[in-house]
């Protein structure tokens, strides 16, 4: 399961959403597609460039629901 916190390390978040991505069986591009952002955007999360605001969190995180993921967010 993945705690999302305020300040928490993007590096984690990277190695976590990389795993989500690939338990799904979907290509960088087809889970960007899933979640309404562009290809470069789910580049940039894997990278640990940047990280996703809060409302695609939301996404990532019904989108996990619907495909028996394990993802948690935090607002600690």
């Amino acid at each position: 399961m993945l705690y999302f916190c305020k300040g928490g390390a993007s590096l984690i978040f990277s190695e976590e959403i990389k795993k989500i991505r690939k338990k799904a069986l979907l290509s960088q591009e087809d889970f960007a597609k899933e979640l309404g952002v562009s290809y470069s955007t789910v580049n940039r999360w894997e990278t640990g460039k940047t990280l996703p605001n809060y409302k695609t969190m939301k996404r990532i995180d019904t989108f996990c629901k619907n495909n028996g993921i394990d993802f948690a967010i935090t607002d600690e």
